[in-house]
């Protein structure tokens, strides 16, 4: 009920006057049955945006950060990703993965569609990075189609750090449906998972046009967030004799 409101009175209006999206590629979107939508992740706007452009109800596995902030904002935030339908998704510790596996099959089995970035987490430079292959053991396990979809300005309307987003052109691409029923039952195979999930990114780099970065982006992140601390930490200056 709450997300119908959310989509069509509250935010859903309010989202096309301010971004004015163009959708291209939408009839690529099966209209019954269960899929995948797997796009590229550049702002907070697109949890908001891709829901808003399309006919069906879909569910994200959010990051369970969104569910348990402090304050009255954190309970605020949270009673909003729970309302609008979204899945807390814990990606801390060695099980996080296999969590939100569960998790996504359980939307597909009620023939509904499933939205997930398999990047990860955002970028924080607007590049394309490499996929984690949970997207295509969903995919294999499920036996659905994943439909490619691309955010093109959303980086530059809302970047990282950015709490309201900007006026800027918005376009959202979809693909046609990529078919991995050839890899049923190889679901175990980690170089099958590996190519289904590069060939799921390569369609989506076709469609945004990003550069392209064969590394994982929470990798990247920590890496540069770890050469900043080294810059920052004062010098300390050793005593002589």
């Amino acid at each position: 009920m709450f997300y119908h409101l959310l989509k069509y009175v509250l935010l859903g209006p309010l989202l096309r006057v301010v971004f004015r999206p163009r959708i291209e590629g939408l009839e690529h979107v099966p209209a019954s049955g269960a899929a995948i939508v797997a796009g590229n992740h550049l702002s907070f706007s697109d949890h908001f945006l891709m829901p808003a452009v399309l006919k069906r109800r879909i569910t994200f596995l959010a990051k369970a950060e969104y569910f348990t902030g402090p304050g009255l904002k954190g309970r605020l935030i949270a009673a909003f990703f729970r309302s609008a339908g979204q899945i807390p998704v814990d990606r801390s510790g060695k099980d996080a993965g296999q969590a939100a596996i569960r998790e996504g099959l359980g939307v597909l089995r009620e023939d509904e569609l499933l939205g997930i970035y398999p990047e990860g987490t955002r970028s924080h430079d607007g590049r394309l990075y490499k996929g984690k292959v949970g997207v295509a053991v969903m995919a294999l396990k499920a036996g659905v189609p994943v439909v490619p979809c691309a955010m093109i300005g959303t980086f530059e309307a809302q970047p990282p750090g950015r709490k309201l987003p900007r006026v800027h052109p918005v376009v959202i691409r979809f693909g046609e449906p990529l078919d991995f029923s050839r890899y049923a039952g190889m679901e175990n195979e980690k170089a099958i998972l590996r190519a289904v999930t590069d060939e799921i990114m390569y369609a989506i780099l076709s469609l945004s046009g990003q550069e392209y970065v064969d590394r994982y982006a929470a990798d990247v992140k920590a890496e540069e967030a770890a050469g900043k601390e080294r810059k920052e930490r004062p010098f300390r200056r050793l005593p002589l004799g």
